[in-house]
């Protein structure tokens, strides 16, 4: 299919509690947006209908037809099946084996592009953002999990048929906490900002983070990554060792990721860098570079991510253009 004269791209973002779709022109300037609560219960069909509910109501709202819409990209948690576009598993959608690109290529007669959520937001801050034009570009997001994806010269590193990059369960402590994957030790058991709630919490009902307590008491669902930061700019050190220890963790993480990939820039995104930019990247940075061979030191830099909550969405649109553009025959 031709790409229209004055293209639009719609980018989904499936991840975390809330589904975000963009409508985006073909400067990839937004046009219109949607958000709406992911319900984990509905299952397959609801869920498909309300992701085409929410591109008709995008193209309704900016008063755009339907032929002038020349892709879209999805970006799902889990492992994705690439070329068929299947989702094999999205927890907070319910999801198992859902063929999005067929289902939504037939609704609207446009290509459809599905990656892993975080993949597309290494892409986006690879083309738009903290890593624009770099050789090759890591980004890692830690959160609840800790995410991560890496585009090399331009395109998305990947396995065969599957996303790749599960960098939250490399193993940085062999004999560590139990992981959600059933492993020990890896660097979501340790690093990531539910890692760090549960010990700050066991802190706060020690009484050794009296500040920490007061903002959100003791229970681990309550302390994210804004009150974290609030209760260290108070006084709780004990919050801040907790986060260090963290962060360090994970610049054994980047170390890993330097020394197989040798990329220019490391990206960190995900509301602990947004709550502590400054000195938590400063942590990663040097306790990555203690960790590596001389050699490889000097070679990269760790940088905050610069698109927010945008960045799954605008990379899902700018990955549906990139692929259908290179699809397009010559002359």
């Amino acid at each position: 299919m031709a790409i229209p004269d004055d293209p639009c791209w719609v980018g989904f973002d499936l991840g975390g509690t809330k589904m975000l779709a963009v409508l985006f022109d073909g400067q990839f300037q937004p046009l219109a947006r949607k958000r709406k609560k992911s319900k984990g219960h509905e299952g397959e069909q609801a869920g498909l209908n309300r992701i085409m509910e929410m591109i008709e109501e995008l193209l309704d709202e900016a008063g755009v037809e339907r032929q002038r819409l020349a892709g879209i990209g999805v970006g799902c948690p889990g492992p994705v099946q690439l070329e068929e576009g299947v989702v094999h598993e999205a927890i907070n959608l319910g999801w198992r084996h859902v063929p999005v690109r067929k289902r939504l290529e037939d609704r609207f007669g446009c290509p459809v592009e599905v990656a892993n959520d975080v993949d597309l937001g290494v892409y986006a801050e690879w083309r738009f953002g903290a890593a624009r034009g770099a050789r090759t570009a890591v980004g890692i997001f830690p959160g609840t999990g800790i995410g991560g994806g890496c585009v090399y010269q331009g395109e998305i590193l990947r396995g065969h048929s599957v996303s790749a990059m599960e960098i939250g369960h490399i193993r940085v402590l062999p004999d560590g906490p139990l992981c959600g994957c059933g492993g020990r030790g890896c660097l979501e058991a340790v690093a990531s900002r539910l890692a760090i709630a549960s010990e700050a919490a066991r802190a706060a009902y020690r009484g050794d983070a009296p500040h920490l307590r007061r903002l959100a008491g003791t229970a681990v669902e309550d302390i994210r990554s804004g009150v974290l930061a609030e209760a260290i700019a108070l006084g709780d050190t004990v919050v801040e060792q907790i986060v260090r220890h963290a962060a360090r963790a994970l610049g054994l993480g980047v170390a890993a990721l330097v020394h197989l990939l040798a990329p220019e820039v490391v990206v960190l995104g995900g509301g602990l860098v947004e709550a502590m930019p400054a000195w938590y990247v400063q942590t990663v940075h040097q306790a990555a570079r203690e960790a590596l061979m001389p050699a490889y030191r000097d070679l990269f830099e760790v940088k905050p991510a610069q698109l927010g909550d945008d960045a799954t969405a605008l990379g899902a649109a700018a990955w549906a253009e990139k692929r259908h553009s290179a699809a397009e025959p010559v002359g």
